[in-house]
């Protein structure tokens, strides 16, 4: 079965006009939960790989599945508020103004090597500033990993104008 057949689209969800694809479809099905994590690792097995970073939510469901395989640590992407110990954190653009996220500051060192995972991949903004909190800290981001790409949006090649190469497993047209 192809991924995207996992994935259910929930027509004006969140909003009017929006597809909403959801990837708990995917998740509850094991054999292309499966498929999806192998998918997302396959570039970097056997390579050296120090930690992988994923953003709330979903990416943490998909991030620690894509450590495990890599032998790799975690590092969880947080908004802001949401971590106990010591944070840095970083202010980025949304399609609507401003948010910020954090992840503790001793969670990668400098010169790691990090991947990050996400579900999907739309306008990017969000990608963007895990990056940047990441390069902050001194990381060096080998990937970013996404299960969706939404390529009219731009998200894609707003990552790739950072240098930072992306891995998306199915796109889908639209918003």
């Amino acid at each position: 079965m192809p991924l995207a057949a996992a994935i259910r689209t929930i027509p004006d969800y969140p909003k009017k006009g929006i597809l909403f694809r959801d990837i708990t479809t995917l998740l509850g099905d094991a054999r292309a939960f499966r498929k999806a994590v192998d998918e997302l690792v396959q570039p970097w097995s056997g390579s050296k790989m120090d930690k992988v970073a994923g953003m709330e939510a979903r990416g943490f469901i998909l991030g620690g599945a894509v450590a495990h395989q890599l032998s790799a640590g975690f590092v969880p992407i947080r908004k802001k508020g949401k971590l106990p110990h010591k944070t840095v954190s970083i202010s980025y653009e949304l399609e609507y103004g401003t948010d910020e996220m954090e992840m503790h500051e001793d969670a990668v060192s400098p010169g790691d090597r990090v991947i990050l995972v996400d579900d999907l991949i739309a306008t990017g903004g969000t990608a963007e500033g895990a990056i940047g909190l990441l390069r902050k800290m001194g990381a060096e981001i080998i990937a970013a990993c996404f299960v969706i790409d939404l390529p009219e949006l731009g998200g894609a090649k707003r990552l790739e104008a950072l240098d930072v190469p992306v891995r998306s497993l199915v796109t889908f047209e639209g918003h």
